[in-house]
């Protein structure tokens, strides 16, 4: 009871203090999570069982992170009985801004704690924070690189989350009334057969279209070129680069000026070396060590997480096949290792295509989810033949929930090892076969 009342003390302070906590992700302040593992050490709860739990799987989910694909989306639940921590690694394209948005549904209203890190090759470097008060994270990283996001909630609380990952522009698209179909010569193509290639994205649009500032900025240079014809330069505010529009048909500002997103720079022609085509912006970024492809910048593509497919609300499932693999990480045909027909799992999260499952054993992974089928239906009515205990778990040293007489029917509804796990009279748990 010492240990209950503690955590219940500990979020309860915490529910204070996160009203008045730092901005997560300044250097030289603690995140959230930070600062509630600090009062589990304070109250002495890293010693108890859970507090051991709940920080040996803040530590797992940094350094065995389960890798994603972008978009990503998983609906789950987490339990108060057994401390969660979930890793996810990602890669993210310089130019794009990462969104992580998390909802959560308990009564009483739980905390969870997302931290998002760069993962480096001296270890993960801590970049923002959040908790549910504040569940939405997002960032723009200055080069394309490895990201992971853990989500964890605090100790002793239940409920069910929605987690989505997406990934979209970092800055507004440069021509009006323009969308991906738009673009119509991307980064890298041949020019002056083959003896350079494109340093940007060719936009198309009828002729005086408005150019538009693609974020808060200002104006480097108005001029004109001979490649370029009429080119305006922005600088974007806070950024280490250059923002390029070139073959304007006019520039309507002026070098030093000061403009914000959606302003008009100018009006979209073919002037320079692009006389002989059809109007279009070419539009370029240049940092200190050359050009980078902008398509990621400004890309108004925005591609939504696949449907979850697997129902979250099934918290137990069996195996249907002969053999069923569980894998590592979802869309991965690699690293997996095989389970029997009727095994059971618990089901943590579902996402497209797969659950995120649990062996009794504690063992986790991914399984498809048209491999598995919940609990209930029975597989079959089983007689026991001699006097029989359920228990809690699949061994002989679990908790006692019932005592069978010889003769006993019960339903049987699942299976690990040389257990069953059964259904009588209400009362579920494990018999050895």
């Amino acid at each position: 009871m010492k240990q209950y009342a503690l955590l219940a003390l500990i979020a309860a302070t915490y529910c204070w203090a996160g009203c008045k906590s730092p901005a997560p992700g300044l250097f030289g302040k603690r995140t959230p999570h930070e600062m509630y593992s600090a009062r589990i050490s304070d109250a002495g709860l890293e010693q108890t069982a859970l507090g051991r739990l709940w920080k040996a799987a803040a530590a797992q989910s940094l350094s065995q992170p389960v890798t994603v694909n972008l978009p990503y989306s998983e609906e789950g639940y987490f339990s108060a009985d057994k401390p969660l921590a979930l890793g996810l690694r990602f890669i993210v394209k310089r130019g794009e801004k990462v969104r992580i948005a998390l909802s959560v549904n308990s009564r009483p209203r739980a905390i969870v704690y997302l931290d998002l890190w760069e993962m480096r090759p001296d270890g993960p470097k801590a970049l923002a924070a959040a908790d549910t008060a504040a569940s939405i994270l997002e960032y723009e990283p200055d080069a394309s690189t490895s990201l992971l996001v853990r989500m964890q909630p605090e100790l002793l609380t239940s409920g069910d989350y929605t987690l989505n990952i997406t990934t979209g522009p970092s800055l507004a698209f440069p021509v009006q009334g323009g969308n991906r179909a738009s673009i119509g010569s991307l980064w890298g193509a041949d020019r002056d057969g083959g003896a350079r290639r494109h340093e940007g994205i060719d936009i198309f649009g009828k002729k005086r279209t408005p150019l538009l500032a693609v974020a808060p900025g200002t104006v480097n240079r108005v001029e004109s070129t001979n490649l370029g014809g009429k080119v305006v330069w922005l600088r974007p505010e806070g950024k280490d680069y250059s923002v390029y529009y070139a073959h304007l048909d006019e520039q309507l500002v002026r070098s030093g000026q000061r403009v914000q997103t959606g302003d008009t720079v100018g009006l979209l022609g073919n002037t320079g070396n692009a006389k002989h085509t059809a109007p279009h912006l070419h539009f370029g970024i240049y940092t200190f060590g050359g050009a980078v492809d902008p398509l990621p910048f400004v890309n108004p593509l925005v591609k939504t997480p696949p449907r979850v497919t697997g129902s979250p609300d099934i918290q137990r499932v069996r195996t249907k096949a002969a053999t069923t693999k569980i894998y590592h990480a979802p869309n991965s045909d690699t690293g997996f290792h095989s389970v029997p027909q009727h095994t059971f799992m618990s089901v943590q999260a579902a996402m497209a295509g797969y659950y995120r499952v649990s062996l009794p054993d504690g063992r986790e992974g991914y399984v498809n989810t048209g491999s598995v089928v919940g609990l209930g239906t029975p597989l079959r009515q089983l007689p026991v033949k001699t006097a029989a205990v359920i228990r809690e778990a699949p061994d002989s040293l679990a908790p006692r929930k019932l005592q069978l007489a010889a003769g006993t029917k019960v339903a049987v509804l699942a299976s690990y090892n040389r257990y069953h796990f059964v259904q009588h009279e209400g009362t579920e748990g494990w018999i050895e076969l």
